[in-house]
């Protein structure tokens, strides 16, 4: 529907709908419906479980590794070949679990809105499944229904709308039925108009559907989130890249090395297989394996703090996110009213509710007994802003029930949007007191002095007026409160007659209030380079405030509010969006659009958020992060991490988190490419040297097997590194072989290399049999030794600890001993075609490779000092 109805008078707007305020009748209604269609939601074809687990295969570097597995298979190495295979069926099973959780944000979505709805039809009051709902269909609403389509207003009686989900604004709207003359309104402001999904918190009003299903704003929301495509993590597009440069290398390595051999007069099958071999050595096939454990290690330790992580890659993804867009309603507040600060007669200051102000009796009773709160079992329960009003008075001492003993009420004149008050009347022993509250100019209008400690003075309306004035400035919600007294029950319940002459009791600030994490985990974000934005549905002045209280910018924070948003182009909002740190008053597709305009700035962008308003931008940030005690179905079911405790400083954690997991990954890279290319360049530079091939394709495929499983694997459990939150995040074009990492695999595997070759000369010099097996247990021991070097970046192996990380002390104490199994045992010597070694031989070979501890602690030293690589980590 193109047409703005909240512009439109009730006849006009039936007139269009070709209605009336009688309904439609059933026939006319059974015509629509076959028309248009049901009032829900309908989602995309869900992808089947088996093609959500073939897809998992279609990344080029999972390709490579089949093709690894198929060639170990084919060369007889059947244990290496299942390895892999199972490695990549376990990744395929954990990939498929995610995604297909993920399909169900729609589902969540259509069960939103109630199942039933009450509606005329033929004249009559009927209630039918929210479904069968057609434009032009006349809805009864009241207190407690959830909206089932959107619906212009025809009668209201004092109808309040809790849109929060919808709109992202905490406290209820008070609706009206007059039409609204501005164009291009904003969904809350649209007073005459009540949205699918909003929850009816007071009051009852009929009004005629004029949107539903798709049509509707929750429609147009999910529309959203079908368009959406799948974002790549950071950790994704490193490894496609990373993949598809090692498959080149090494094709063209083995391929070298073929010719050598076969130049040297080596036989054809022997070289072929050697290099074949080195082929899927130089693969490092543990790799997903490393990843899949450390994501769900990372995972699993979220969830004790908390954290529910919904989408694996969302742990690493967190730890390269350089914005995070953050709704405020429910998010950064608790999304419940709160009085927060009191303004009692003329002080000249407004006094913290939370000091031990001792309230005016008078202002107090007002507070406690002019809202409409009802007490079930001991619960309160009413709209928001009464509740605030009730509690504050009851912390302060005043007792609702006693004082309605004292005081009962014996007239209500009701709120409405002309006057902007609301009055109740209590009976005492000696006359009625009429309490009075509403908007402070309004109260203020009709006030004639005021009164403090208990004295009734001349009222200085302009001071009063300007202390409104900033409290509305600093974002809360301000109430005056006044009273007048009456020797009795006034004949005639008229607000022009019992509102005039009134004495001004106070003003009292309300507020959604932060949660008490939010500044601590915000100023901790703004550490880790992090740049924190709020992005809302609320009011400039209530978004301003909090940005300010949060110390979000230096100064006053650059802001956009959504009318503005319309009137700027998409490249208009790319090229400024950076420096935007506030949004206010924004529809859903204005948070789609501002998330994409920083990812088209290459940024990573996580969105933080609890309402249907929040889900397409959550699915379309590279992480989404819902709230799990206040989010919706919806938010939840489109995130990738759920917040169970709505605890924000829980990102905090899970940055902490994602970093640590990618720099373990890195690490991991770091090692196995170094073993690899030591692996190679022995190999290579051998014949080169004049002498044999050094190792067999078996001895390639056991070191491949027992030193980047276990002790790789184990790198997954490193503690994280020191400084880990005093850097920026990494740059989302980073490769992993950026701050030294390629300089650090070509040297070590050169001295990898170096070492080996050496041993060979040396042991063939001697003229001993066992030279094969001592270039083997070289190569075994080395990266054994480096493992424990590359556990952290910069320091020193000595200063983290040796036994810091129990899983790689474990792995390398059980590799030692597998590795001392194939030399010294008999049936092992034969399969593999080793020899026993002398024990001055083994410790020979363990000396000279503990060179290459000794080494890399050189390389962190010089790191440290500043020296090499200039490194910002």
């Amino acid at each position: 529907m193109n047409k703005n109805y909240y512009q439109l008078d009730v006849e006009t707007a039936l007139s269009e709908l070709e209605t009336s305020e009688i309904g439609l009748s059933c026939e006319q209604a059974q015509i629509r419906l076959q028309k248009n269609g049901p009032n829900v939601i309908p989602s995309k074809k869900a992808q089947s479980i088996w093609q959500l687990f073939f897809r998992q295969f279609a990344d080029f570097m999972i390709i490579v590794l089949l093709v690894a597995a198929l060639v170990s298979g084919v060369i007889g190495e059947l244990i290496d070949s299942l390895a892999i295979l199972i490695i990549l069926l376990l990744n395929a099973v954990v990939g498929t679990v995610q995604e297909f959780r993920a399909q169900r944000s729609l589902e969540a979505l259509q069960k939103m809105a109630s199942p039933s709805a009450s509606v005329l039809r033929d004249g009559q009051a009927v209630t039918l499944p929210e479904e069968k709902l057609v434009v032009g269909d006349i809805v009864l609403l009241e207190a407690g229904n959830i909206v089932p389509a959107d619906i212009r207003l025809i009668e209201v009686e004092e109808l309040q709308v809790n849109e929060s989900s919808i709109t992202g604004e905490s406290q209820s709207v008070f609706k009206q039925q007059a039409e609204l003359k501005d164009n291009n309104l904003f969904i809350g402001d649209q007073k005459n108009c009540v949205f699918k999904a909003s929850m009816i918190t007071s009051g009852r009003a009929s009004g005629v559907v004029f949107s539903s299903g798709l049509n509707t704003e929750i429609g147009k929301i999910a529309n959203l989130l079908q368009q959406q495509d799948d974002t790549k993590t950071p950790l994704q597009i490193r490894l496609a890249k990373f993949g598809r440069y090692l498959a080149s290398a090494i094709l063209f390595i083995c391929a070298i090395l073929l010719v050598i051999g076969l130049l040297q007069g080596q036989p054809l099958l022997l070289m072929f297989l050697t290099s074949v071999s080195l082929a899927v050595a130089a693969i490092p096939e543990a790799l997903p394996a490393v990843i899949t454990i450390s994501l769900a290690l990372g995972a699993r330790k979220l969830l004790k703090q908390q954290a529910l992580v919904r989408n694996l890659p969302a742990v690493e993804t967190l730890g390269a996110v350089t914005y995070i867009c953050t709704d405020k309603t429910g998010t950064l507040t608790v999304n419940k009213m709160s009085v927060e600060r009191v303004y009692i007669g003329q002080q000249q200051s407004s006094l913290l509710a939370t000091d031990s102000v001792q309230l005016e009796q008078t202002l107090g009773q007002a507070l406690a007994i002019s809202n409409d709160v009802i007490q079930k079992d001991g619960i309160p329960f009413g709209e928001p802003t009464e509740l605030a009003l009730f509690e504050f008075a009851k912390r302060s001492g005043f007792d609702k029930d006693q004082l309605i003993m004292d005081m009962p009420r014996e007239a209500v004149i009701s709120f409405d949007s002309q006057r902007k008050l609301m009055t109740t009347l209590h009976s005492t022993s000696t006359d009625v007191v009429a309490y009075v509250k509403g908007a402070a100019e309004s109260v203020l209008a009709n006030c004639v002095k005021t009164q403090q400690e208990g004295d009734q003075i001349a009222i200085d309306k302009t001071q009063i007026l300007a202390e409104a004035e900033q409290l509305a400035n600093d974002g809360y919600r301000v109430l005056a409160l006044a009273k007048r007294s009456f020797d009795s029950m006034p004949e005639h319940l008229s607000a022009v007659t019992i509102e005039q002459d009134l004495t001004f009791l106070g003003l009292v600030a309300l507020t959604d209030p932060l949660r008490t994490e939010v500044p601590q985990a915000m100023a901790d974000c703004i550490s880790a380079g992090i740049t924190p934005v709020i992005i809302t549905g609320d009011h400039r002045g209530t978004a301003l405030a909090i940005a300010k209280r949060l110390h979000i910018a230096n100064g006053e924070p650059k802001m956009l509010d959504g009318d503005e948003l319309d009137r700027i182009s998409d490249q208009e909002l790319k090229d400024n969006v950076c420096s935007i740190q506030l949004f206010s008053r924004v529809s859903p597709l204005q948070k789609l659009k501002i998330v994409k305009a920083l990812q088209e700035n290459n940024q990573f962008v996580a969105m933080t958020g609890d309402g249907v308003n929040d889900a397409p931008a959550l699915q379309r940030a590279n992480i989404g992060i819902a709230m799990g005690q206040t989010g919706t179905d919806v938010a939840r079911g489109a995130s990738d991490m759920v917040l169970l405790d709505d605890d924000f400083s829980t990102i905090v954690r899970s940055v902490k988190a994602g970093r640590r997991i990618f720099d373990n990954i890195r690490k991991f890279i770091k090692y196995t490419m170094s073993s690899n290319s030591g692996e190679i360049w022995t190999l290579f530079l051998a014949p080169f040297c004049g002498l044999p091939i050094p190792l067999l394709p078996i001895h390639i495929l056991w070191i491949n097997l027992v030193t980047d499983g276990l002790p790789g694997l184990a790198l997954s459990a490193e503690p994280a590194e020191r400084n880990i939150m005093q850097r920026p995040p990494r740059p989302v074009e980073e490769s992993f072989f950026t701050h030294g990492m390629w300089q650090h695999i070509l040297w070590v595997g050169l001295t990898v290399g170096g070492i080996s070759i050496a041993t060979l000369a040396w042991t063939i010099e001697r003229n001993v049999n066992y030279w094969q097996t001592s270039v083997f247990t070289v190569l075994v021991f080395c990266q054994l030794f480096h493992s424990l070097a590359v556990r952290s970046e910069s320091e020193s192996i000595f200063t983290i600890g040796i036994f810091s990380n129990k899983p790689m002390f474990s792995s390398i104490a059980l590799t030692v001993l597998l590795q001392l199994m194939v030399v010294y045992t008999p049936a092992f010597n034969h399969i593999l075609h080793t020899q026993p070694l002398p024990l001055d031989a083994l410790l020979i070979c363990i000396a000279v490779s503990s060179i290459i501890l000794w080494a890399v602690e050189g390389e962190k030293f010089l790191i440290r000092r500043g020296i090499l690589y200039n490194k910002e980590r």
